[in-house]
């Protein structure tokens, strides 16, 4: 191995990646379950360094660009290749050069989405040894991922799914096995054995606040108003849900089904009542978990839209609807988890902090508040629809890992697989139901040192169903995956102290 391409002088395997990179070559299409911070792409390096020595190329794939862009840095850093030899093609490129492109390096790195639009123009081929998917829990329903991974599979490349957390549907997860071709799944959290030492200590809790008597009365309209719709659906059988309090995304979907399988008038009217169910209950959750600000912003676009639906119309004329946004606005409390984030950082203002918000009205209020903290300074992380380029949000990382300020007010483009340093402390300005947020929020602290993370939540709301939500399906993700390991066989055995993959043999 002393001529392969990966750079053990930049960086030493740990023993695990190692073990687990031999399984992958040994086993051939595999699925690398590993939390956030303990090295999933040192895996796909040392399995890439195999085949680019065979003379085979790679193509890595990643679901944006700035994930790309992290990618080829990676391989620049931590292989013996000369730059001409990493490409990072993108629609940038005009169609005619990616053609030509396509065959030019030994390592591509590319957006799903662009592969897919070239396979279909057949403006490439797929002359690779090994295709690696990161962010793999991407790869199902219609995404661009499912396309490219089945036309790898069908020419039997080697096919490796990188990721923090498939889910927990074993619906979902068989469909991503079953579309990898998976014949080894490789699954580590922090409990075990050969990654326990490489874990650093993580302190989780959470802080909760009362829901003010004041606020009550217009989460009580809006509940009627919502009350209304709920028992017209229960009436036409669309919904057997008893209260609103259990109408998840699931419920609500099963629901819309059940609609459109009605026809004539009674279909258009139900599709109707369930338009204003849906933005009834968004905006009671913004009212609940969030305050009256962000619950009149949400209104006041409603208002704004050029073309009303029926169900928008009807929502804004609903007298309830009237009464609580009248109410809202006459307020003079906030929502108490404000004041409670202001104290969390006011008491250490020295740390280095990742506040995570669900709902990016929020994240410009949030940040203008702790700007007001003498010697506190906090920059929003936002996406594309709020106007920001990728270019944009590399100057705020940037500027974020060079310390130029101290906390980071992100919405959802900060979970994922972006390389964010390292916090000492995240912050959950709500709990999510999905796990597999919870788990990549989760992995922006205690990487290299101890973190925390604290989760704000609002007593006798939703926030409190959403954690327990999140807790729950995260156990069964472990006992899902884990029961498929099980199906694929042992692991090769453990060699004392090997230091490289041609240490196994």
């Amino acid at each position: 191995m002393e001529g392969g391409y990966f750079r053990y002088d930049k960086l030493q395997p740990r023993e695990y990646q190692l073990r687990i990179a031999e399984n992958v070559l040994k086993k051939g299409n595999s699925l690398v379950i590993l939390p956030t911070g303990l090295g999933k792409t040192a895996i796909a390096l040392l399995v890439a360094d195999s085949y680019l020595q065979q003379g085979k190329r790679v193509l890595f794939l990643a679901p944006t660009r700035p994930l790309c862009e992290q990618h080829r840095k990676s391989f620049e850093e931590l292989m013996k290749l000369q730059s001409e030899d990493i490409l990072l093609i993108t629609g940038k490129f005009g169609a005619e050069d990616r053609k030509y492109l396509w065959n030019t390096a030994k390592v591509i790195v590319a957006t799903p989405q662009c592969v897919k639009n070239d396979l279909k123009k057949d403006r490439m081929n797929l002359d690779f040894g090994l295709v690696v998917l990161d962010e793999v829990h991407r790869a199902v329903g219609n995404y661009a991922y499912t396309f490219v991974a089945e036309e790898c599979r069908k020419l039997g490349l080697h096919l490796l799914g990188l990721t923090a957390s498939p889910g927990s549907s074993k619906e979902k997860i068989e469909e991503m096995s079953s579309l990898l071709g998976v014949k080894n799944i490789e699954i580590r959290d922090e409990a075990d054995e050969d990654v326990k030492e490489y874990v650093q200590p993580l302190d989780i809790h959470w802080e909760t606040v009362d829901f003010p008597a004041e606020m009550d009365e217009v989460r009580k309209l809006l509940e009627a108003a919502m009350e209304d719709r709920l028992e017209v659906m229960r009436k036409f059988g669309w919904i057997n849900a008893k209260s609103f309090r259990s109408l998840g995304k699931k419920v609500l979907l099963l629901a819309r089904g059940k609609i459109e399988r009605s026809s004539g008038g009674v279909k258009y009217m139900g599709l109707s009542q369930y338009a204003a169910l849906m933005n009834l209950t968004h905006a009671h959750e913004l009212f609940e978990t969030e305050g009256a600000s962000t619950f009149l912003e949400f209104f006041k676009r409603m208002e704004a839209r050029e073309k009303k639906s029926r169900a928008v119309v009807r929502i804004l004329r609903d007298y309830r609807v009237v009464q609580a946004l009248e109410k809202a606005r006459q307020l003079k409390v906030d929502h108490p988890k404000l004041e409670k984030l202001r104290q969390l950082i006011e008491e250490r203002k020295d740390r280095i902090y990742i506040v995570f918000v669900q709902f990016r009205d929020q994240v410009k209020k949030i940040v203008e508040e702790l700007n007001k903290i003498p010697g506190v300074k906090a920059e929003r992380f936002v996406g594309k629809r709020e106007g920001v380029t990728q270019e944009d949000q590399k100057d705020t990382i940037e500027r974020f890992r060079n310390k130029e300020f101290s906390i980071l007010v992100a919405s959802s483009i900060g979970e994922e697989g972006l390389d964010i340093p390292v916090v000492d402390c995240v912050i959950f300005y709500e709990p999510i139901p999905s796990e597999i947020r919870n788990i990549q929020r989760r992995g922006r602290t205690a990487r290299t040192r101890a973190g925390e993370v604290i989760i704000l939540i609002t007593k006798d709301t939703r926030d409190e169903a959403y954690y327990w939500v999140s807790r729950s399906r995260e156990r069964k993700m472990k006992r899902i995956v884990k029961g498929m390991q099980n199906r694929f066989g042992g692991e090769v055995k453990k060699v004392k102290g090997q230091s490289r993959l041609s240490d196994f043999g």
